[in-house]
């Protein structure tokens, strides 16, 4: 890997990550692009690991909110009073929101590292979850709100984000469609997608750079990687800003004509052996 193929997949990532059109599949068909064989540790880990510029970039632009809702969850815990405030409950619904995914994400490890990196899984989940994103998108009543959400939101949230382990679905896809369905607004199921990236990216990044870090050192370079993360940090600082404004006034109509338009793509060039799917 060289230094400009390392900035152009952080960019990706960055611009992706927070988008519901799954970063991980758009580093998949890229890393393919690029002649890189996918199913290598090197370059699974370097896919994962890369996403700890994203969180970092989420971790800053919830900086306030963080500083409200981490208190109040010690605060609940001290005191029985506490507890019924909503950033208290909000701070609950995030923590076994998570939950989910960590036991996914260690359960099925070796078939998201190979059989998953698959295009043709790729190509199906893009086209496939369109059709959830476009019934939640038309069903969601969005009547309810942040200080509304409760522990079983999030569990149903967490629970359907663990499909996100197959590329192409997109764990912000996956969280937002979730919550749309639960009659959450879309700027809440955003925001709550946001907060559940940290804990899910942030232990998956830690993972792979301490199981993978002599095939990474020996493979697309430690160096690589590091400006990888960084150019994702400050690309994704940019895509939360402008999605949370994008979300309050818009559907998500256009990211799903994008997700079927780049799925039927990606089929026809594997169809016709264009490219090869792993």
């Amino acid at each position: 890997m060289n230094i400009f193929e390392a900035i152009l997949m952080g960019a990706v990532e960055g611009v992706t990550e927070f988008l519901p059109v799954s970063s991980t599949g758009h580093l998949t068909i890229l890393e393919k692009v690029l002649g890189y064989r996918l199913d290598d540790p090197d370059i699974t880990a370097f896919t994962v690991i890369i996403q700890s510029g994203a969180v970092l970039a989420t971790i800053l632009f919830l900086m306030k909110d963080i500083t409200r809702i981490v208190p109040a969850f010690f605060r609940g815990l001290a005191s029985k009073e506490s507890r019924d405030h909503p950033d208290f409950r909000f701070a609950i619904a995030v923590i076994l929101g998570s939950i989910p995914i960590v036991i996914a994400g260690l359960t099925f490890k070796d078939a998201i590292e190979t059989t998953l990196r698959s295009l043709w899984f790729v190509a199906g989940a893009l086209i496939l979850w369109s059709g959830v994103m476009a019934f939640a998108d038309h069903a969601a009543t969005q009547v309810r709100h942040e200080d509304d959400v409760t522990w079983k939101d999030a569990l149903v949230i967490g629970v359907v984000q663990c499909l996100a382990v197959i590329p192409g679905i997109s764990r912000s896809g996956s969280t937002m469609s979730a919550g749309l369905l639960r009659d959450l607004d879309r700027v809440t199921v955003t925001k709550l997608s946001f907060f559940l990236s940290v804990p899910a990216l942030t232990g998956a990044s830690l993972l792979q750079g301490y199981e993978e870090y002599d095939n990474i050192s020996n493979g697309v370079g430690w160096t690589n990687t590091i400006v990888a993360t960084a150019v994702s940090f400050v690309v994704a600082y940019f895509a939360v800003t402008w999605l949370l404004k994008f979300v309050a006034k818009h559907s998500y109509s256009v990211f799903i004509f994008y997700r079927l338009a780049l799925g039927s793509l990606l089929m026809l060039l594997l169809a016709t052996g264009t490219i090869s799917a792993q």
